[in-house]
C-alpha cells in the first residue's frame, strides 16, 4: 500500500481584475470573490473592502483551524461563533501618512458550546495560537491579537 504525502509547501495563484478604482474581482480555485469600497467611499458596495476580507480572512482562519484541533483532540464543538472587533487606523488607506501597524489591536470573542474539559479547551487555545496562519501574520505585523473565549457547556 502506497503512502500519500500531501504537499507541506505549495504556491497559491490568485488573480485579480479591477473593475473600477475601488472593485477588483479576485479568482482562485474557479472561484471569484469581488472585493470593493462601500459607497460612501466610492464603491459600488457589491464585496467587502480589503481590509474587511483580511479581517474577514482571521475570522475564517480561528473556525477552520479551532474545528481541526478540536476534532484532533477528540472534541465536538456543537456551536462556534466568533466575533472580530479591530482598531484600524485609517490615515495609511487614506494617504494621510504611512502607519507601522494599522490594526494596533484586534479582539476575538470566540463563543463555543461544547462538552470539552478546561484542560482540552486550553489545550485547542495553545494550538490555535501555533498553528493559525492568518493569527501568526497578524501578530508578526505587531498587531495585539487578543481572544475572549466563551464556553457555553452543553
Amino acid at each position: 500500500m502506497a503512502i500519500i504525502r500531501e504537499k507541506t509547501t505549495i504556491k497559491m495563484r490568485l488573480e485579480g481584475v479591477a473593475q473600477s478604482h475601488s472593485r477588483t474581482d479576485v479568482g482562485i480555485r474557479g472561484l471569484t470573490k469581488i472585493i470593493d469600497e462601500p459607497i460612501e467611499r466610492g464603491g459600488s458596495n457589491l464585496g467587502m473592502s480589503p481590509t474587511e476580507t483580511f479581517a474577514a480572512a482571521l475570522v475564517g482562519c480561528t473556525s477552520v483551524i479551532s474545528h481541526k484541533i478540536a476534532e484532533k483532540n477528540g472534541v465536538v464543538f456543537k456551536a462556534l461563533n466568533i466575533r472580530l472587533e479591530a482598531d484600524f487606523d485609517r490615515r495609511g488607506v487614506t494617504l494621510i501618512e504611512e502607519v507601522g501597524v494599522p490594526f494596533p489591536a484586534m479582539t476575538l470573542f470566540i463563543d463555543v458550546t461544547t462538552d470539552a474539559s478546561q484542560a482540552q479547551i486550553d489545550q485547542i487555545r495553545h494550538e490555535l495560537s501555533l498553528y493559525c496562519p492568518i493569527a501568526k501574520v497578524v501578530r508578526a505585523s505587531g498587531t495585539q491579537l487578543n481572544e475572549v473565549w466563551n464556553v457555553i457547556s452543553g
